[in-house]
């Protein structure tokens, strides 16, 4: 459940100072809550002066018109007005607009900082590849139009009990599926625009409800990406989560429980003197700013929590290993997600290959990507990224450069010890120098039986997953 990520384009700052001097106003003009046979449905009202507008809409499906007398429209609307606020990244990034003024509700002081360091630290990529001087004084001033009501903050009740469950379709959200939802029966998976791989992955859980969005982007935004206006990743994750709040306020769900790694806390690239993070949105940081937000103008009884915090990537793919019935439908390929396919060829293919093959046999691996690709010697640029020996590491949800490098040295000695040969990717990338010598599988322990101490679970959820982790995969 990710953005898609852009080609690195040629704008540069001249670009980015036309269109500031074109379009000075980005404007949250309205947004209106409507109920459909399907469910409810939001629909925003955004201007970019002088002559742009953007109507988006997300509607809660399976969402009744009976919830407004259980939570109150003014909550209801509390909802549908920060939703908004969730959808203005995608929208400004296209102009940059040097100010953004929220007319559909009213902002406090520290609301305003906060969506600014959204809007910064969250598009970090996008002003890396637009080669965007972000530090700027004027980057971007948020300011609203004074209303003489505050909307509400829900204040319950929601079941703890009752767990939202994001489903992207890849493993790590399996894991929290496969753990949580035999141990909280009154869960739901959660998907927005669902893609086939995460309906399959949900359908393979022993969750057996689901609760779904749909979100339209408006086609203007693509029609000007294609007119040569700005273009490039945004913190998905914090929409996801503003979302997630909305169908847990609505279905009485006490918690949501995503499946944000201790890796997204690494960085990409060093620019202009900051740590651009591909997965800004997905960091124990961004995670601690929306609970303090949450709780203090969403609602104070919903919380949001990673549930494998604690874990690096290949500590996933370990715990993974152990559900073979989720090997055939689950997919992590951001390029193949429209088909439903393991692309071979991206940087996240390879990770994930080589973070499940140090625990899952020849056939099972070849099973699941219908190719090796240790064998493929194409892949060493992608594999040097991934090692931290490129310009930048690979822009995509992968893992840190030290579990990349335990993952490689325990993908060799399985190779040579079930195959009994070292495989050609592998081959070029020790002659090349870019395998540690030095790192053993007795090295990668360090990794595979570590505990990241900042996390927000609580202690029932720390417990389950802290009571997997001695568990050897069966593969």
């Amino acid at each position: 459940m990710v953005d898609t990520i852009p080609s690195p384009a040629a704008h540069g700052s001249s670009t980015f100072e036309r269109l500031r001097a074109k379009h000075p106003r980005f404007v949250y003009r309205h947004y209106e809550v409507a109920w459909e046979p399907e469910g409810l449905r939001f629909t925003y009202d955004f201007a970019v002066e002088p002559d742009i507008v953007f109507r988006p809409t997300v509607r809660l499906n399976g969402v009744a018109s009976e919830i407004v007398a259980r939570v109150g429209a003014a909550v209801v609307e509390n909802l549908a007005f920060h939703l908004g606020l969730a959808e203005i990244p995608s929208y400004w990034k296209a102009t940059c607009s040097p100010e953004i003024v929220v007319e559909a509700g009213r902002l406090d002081d520290h609301q305003r900082a906060w969506w600014r360091d959204l809007l910064v630290k969250g598009q970090g990529e996008f002003f890396y590849v637009n080669q965007i001087d972000f530090r700027i004084p004027d980057l971007v001033a948020i300011r609203d139009v004074s209303l003489d009501r505050r909307l509400p903050v829900h204040l319950g009740p929601l079941d703890p009990n009752k767990i939202l469950i994001p489903v992207g379709g890849g493993k790590d959200s399996a894991v929290t599926l496969e753990l949580l939802g035999r141990k909280f029966p009154d869960s739901a998976w959660w998907g927005l625009n669902p893609i086939p791989a995460a309906k399959d992955v949900a359908a393979a859980s022993p969750v057996r409800h689901g609760v779904t969005l749909t979100r339209r982007i408006d086609p203007k935004l693509l029609e000007l990406n294609a007119a040569g206006y700005l273009n490039g990743h945004t913190p998905f994750s914090a929409y996801l989560a503003f979302a997630m709040a909305a169908s847990a306020v609505l279905g009485g769900y006490g918690r949501a429980a995503v499946s944000n790694e201790r890796s997204s806390n690494e960085g990409n690239v060093r620019y202009l003197d900051h740590d651009v993070n591909h997965q800004y949105s997905k960091t124990f940081a961004f995670e601690q700013r929306f609970r303090e937000y949450s709780a203090r103008y969403l609602s104070e009884q919903f919380e949001y929590v990673s549930f494998v915090r604690p874990l690096y990537e290949i500590q996933i793919s370990r715990l993974f290993a152990w559900y073979p019935h989720y090997f055939s439908v689950f997919r992590s390929c951001n390029r193949g997600s429209k088909t439903n396919v393991w692309c071979g060829a991206c940087p996240k293919c390879l990770f994930v290959y080589v973070s499940l093959r140090p625990f899952l046999d020849k056939t099972a691996i070849l099973g699941i990507f219908g190719q090796d690709l240790l064998s493929n010697s194409g892949l060493v640029g992608l594999a040097t990224e991934l090692l931290g020996r490129g310009e930048a590491k690979p822009f995509e949800c992968v893992g840190t450069v030290a579990e990349t490098e335990a993952a490689f040295a325990l993908c060799l000695d399985a190779e040579r010890r079930e195959v009994g040969s070292t495989p050609a990717l592998l081959d070029e990338l020790r002659r090349r120098g870019l395998l540690d010598p030095t790192f053993t599988p007795d090295a990668a322990r360090a990794v595979l039986d570590a505990w990241g101490e900042e996390h927000a679970l609580s202690p029932d959820l720390e417990s389950i997953l802290r009571s997997h982790l001695s568990h050897e995969p069966a593969g």
